[in-house]
């Protein structure tokens, strides 16, 4: 604790009730307390556990003081050559790593983002990461990307991480139903913005496609090319899933009596998804088959065209049209490339940077804005043919 008081320049009473009783002490004092705490390495109750050294090690080796080191590394030129030298071979012998969150501390800034997604195995979300990391390379800062894996408690323990590691600000592709974890992050102050998630009641910074018009876009696509008996296939768990339905049945209304929409729903958006609804359908009688398929992604619109092309009964497009969603890798790649709903996931990335580098430099100034990005029909073999 003495180290800690020297190099944050307080009693050590203060960094105590710092460590038992914090608000006791003024903000400011305490930001310098847990600075110091974080670049020596500090562990309470006990000897240091570091793995790795900290300044007090190499100030010890070089034989000068706690300032002479912070001087070296941050204001070199206040410290003559021949000093300056032994602090550096000190920090080469020791291998001493500059601590990154205390330099934010000290500091009060940040020059990381953290990015949670959804689901890295769908190519649209690498397209919003590889925007956001575009965008915020232009201000000089990094981007840190967690997967989630559609998993809700992964995705808190994420938020958790990215707020104790003191990030500068959070994007988040939510996983469902986590409206409180993200007024959590909200009350604490911390900046964020939300992608691809148009859930009711966030006063958030929001970016996402317009779903309702995509799922419009799809059936009518299909409508226009002859198809009559139409089977949207997702979950009924994701709202913007539950807006592209809304859109295809709003296509099939203004059809007429003439058009049907079923709906099958289905545990997620995988290929082994689409797999089973591709099962259900080569089950019925032929006059109870749907001459289409809308999938609420591109993978589950991917499994439907695998078991179908294995059962070997329908042909693609003839007998059965698929149209999948998001445009993303299994969309171009399939063996029979799938008509699809471009989400212009780079774009939601680059806006969803700027809004929340908007947030970083100006706090006082930024309004939460919603932006809504228009969906792109892309047709393909799935649905025209060759």
């Amino acid at each position: 604790m003495a180290d800690v008081a020297r190099a944050a320049g307080v009693s050590l009473g203060t960094v105590s009730n710092v460590l038992n009783n914090p608000a006791r002490v003024a903000p400011e004092t305490r930001q310098k307390v847990e600075a110091a705490i974080a670049e020596l390495g500090f562990v309470r109750n006990g000897a240091s556990q570091r793995s790795s050294p900290g300044m007090v090690d190499v100030a010890r080796a070089a034989g000068v003081s706690l300032g002479t080191v912070s001087n070296v590394l941050n204001d070199p030129a206040k410290v003559t050559a021949e000093t300056r030298r032994k602090v550096e071979a000190a920090i080469a012998e020791l291998g001493f790593v500059r601590n990154g969150a205390a330099r934010s501390l000290k500091s009060g800034t940040s020059s990381t983002l953290g990015f949670v997604v959804q689901d890295l195995s769908n190519t649209f979300f690498l397209d919003m990461v590889r925007g956001a990391e575009e965008e915020a390379a232009l201000s000089g800062m990094n981007v840190l990307l967690a997967n989630s894996a559609s998993d809700g408690a992964k995705q808190q323990a994420y938020l958790n991480l990215f707020e104790q590691e003191q990030v500068a600000g959070i994007l988040v592709a939510p996983h469902r139903r986590t409206l409180d974890q993200i007024r959590a992050l909200q009350a604490r102050g911390m900046p964020l913005v939300v992608l691809n998630d148009p859930s009711p009641g966030l006063d958030v910074c929001a970016v996402m496609t317009d779903n309702v018009r995509g799922g419009y876009l799809a059936a009518r696509h299909l409508i226009d090319s002859g198809r009559r008996r139409l089977l949207f296939a997702g979950p009924q768990q994701f709202r913007v899933i539950g807006e592209r339905l809304e859109g295809a049945a709003r296509a099939v209304c203004e059809a007429g009596a003439a058009v049907t929409l079923e709906r099958v729903d289905t545990p997620e958006v995988r290929a082994e998804d689409g797999r089973r609804v591709a099962e259900e359908i080569l089950g019925r009688p032929e006059a109870d088959r749907p001459d289409a398929v809308l999938g609420a992604a591109d993978l589950l619109a991917l499994g439907v065209i695998q078991h179908v092309l294995l059962d070997g009964r329908l042909r693609i497009p003839e007998h059965l049209a698929v149209v999948g969603y998001d445009n993303n890798r299994s969309a171009w790649n399939s063996v029979v490339p799938i008509t699809t709903l471009d989400q212009a996931g780079e774009e939601m990335g680059r806006t969803a940077a700027r809004l929340l580098l908007e947030q970083l430099t100006s706090p006082r100034r930024q309004e939460h804005r919603a932006v809504t990005l228009e969906p792109v029909l892309i047709p393909r073999e799935s649905t025209v043919g060759r």
